[in-house]
């Protein structure tokens, strides 16, 4: 039995990335030390978060369509590595004055939250 290992000459397709996140993620890099790392990760149906790491520690992020679009967002944006959740990312990490009021949603809001169902509260 005998494979071909020739080339047949069909180019992988190529992924557009989205102007509007490659904007975004530009604009990013230029308002936050010129740097980030980007850290990719996929979120369920909605698709895959690009999650940025300015070279000031300022958070921000883009979601698109899948790992191959996100790929396509960051080689197009000068400044940009990628990374996973390494220390070295985790330990410059630092959210802008709100950013935790802003990720709780209302609940940051309140003030008075019901009694705990457990009947520890």
């Amino acid at each position: 039995m005998s494979v071909d290992t020739q080339d047949s000459g069909a180019a992988a397709p190529t992924v557009a990335a989205p102007p509007r996140a490659v904007t975004a993620v530009r604009n990013f890099v230029a308002a936050h030390g010129g740097a980030a790392t980007a850290v990719i990760q996929p979120i369920g149906l909605d698709g895959v978060r690009i999650t940025l790491v300015g070279a000031d520690g300022v958070l921000g992020d883009q979601v698109v369509e899948d790992i191959a679009t996100a790929d396509a967002v960051v080689a197009q944006v000068e400044g940009v590595t990628t990374s996973g959740w390494e220390r070295s990312v985790t330990s410059v990490v630092t959210p802008r004055v709100g950013h935790w009021q802003k990720m709780a949603g209302w609940v940051a809001k309140q003030t008075r939250f019901p009694k705990a169902r457990n009947g520890l509260g």
